[in-house]
């Protein structure tokens, strides 16, 4: 069981409740390692196949979240050939565990829609 935060201001680390889509999108992203934003954009579309297109202000409006949660923190750059104005991004421990929270969540909603024959079942 988890307790969902509907003020969304009022979030601490270590307050797990559900994430936005976006955010969760985010975390997924990191899940894969360090990452600057243009970056995160990218390998959310190339995830989707081209069926979700994140526009920078909503991405960065995200992310400010998620740090202001402790769900991300910002991590030196890589190598000398990235542009120093670039802003990588880490999951924290409690990121990957509000990330866990949020896939098992879906895992249910997912299960009881195949129940209720409204997705196809695993083959």
């Amino acid at each position: 069981m988890f307790f969902v935060n509907i003020f969304r201001r009022n979030i601490r680390p270590g307050d797990f409740g559900s994430v936005t889509a976006m955010e969760f999108e985010i975390l997924l992203s990191l899940a894969g390692g360090d990452l600057h934003g243009y970056a995160i954009i990218q390998e959310i579309g190339e995830r989707s196949n081209g069926a979700l297109t994140v526009r920078p202000g909503t991405l960065y409006r995200a992310i400010s979240r998620l740090l202001d949660a402790g769900l991300i923190e910002e991590v030196d750059g890589r190598g000398t050939e990235d542009d120093e104005r670039r802003r990588y991004y880490s999951m924290t421990k409690a990121g990957r565990q509000a990330a866990a929270i949020e896939s098992q969540r879906l895992a249910r909603q997912v299960e009881t829609a195949r129940a209720r024959k409204l997705l196809k079942s695993k083959i």
